[in-house]
């Protein structure tokens, strides 16, 4: 399993609409082959912002490499950049490999 990781510092002033934003996009994810799962998930609170983690789970690294490189990648994408308002720093992405299953 490979399984790539975005964290978002949202302002909290902002919180609805990047909520809103999420809930309302067409990600494409669903008719990508080797693509598992993906959840959006809500973290702690600072004083100037709320945490997110958006995380997608994939077959192999070669599913995800793959996807980034589609047609499917740039639509879910597309616009991105109209929303930078929303944080305070860009996302950090992060990935990780699995190594040990039960």
């Amino acid at each position: 399993m490979y399984l790539t990781m975005n964290r978002f510092k949202v302002r909290k002033a902002h919180v609805d609409a990047f909520e809103q934003v999420w809930a309302r996009r067409d990600s494409h994810l669903k008719s990508v082959p080797g693509f598992l799962s993906f959840h959006l998930m809500r973290g702690p609170e600072a004083e100037d912002h709320v945490l997110y983690a958006s995380h997608s789970t994939w077959k192999d690294r070669e599913a995800f490499e793959a996807w980034t490189r589609s047609e499917a990648f740039r639509a879910a994408h597309k616009g991105a950049g109209d929303t930078r308002y929303l944080y305070l720093e860009p996302p950090q992405l992060e990935i990780f490999e699995s190594v040990l299953e039960e």
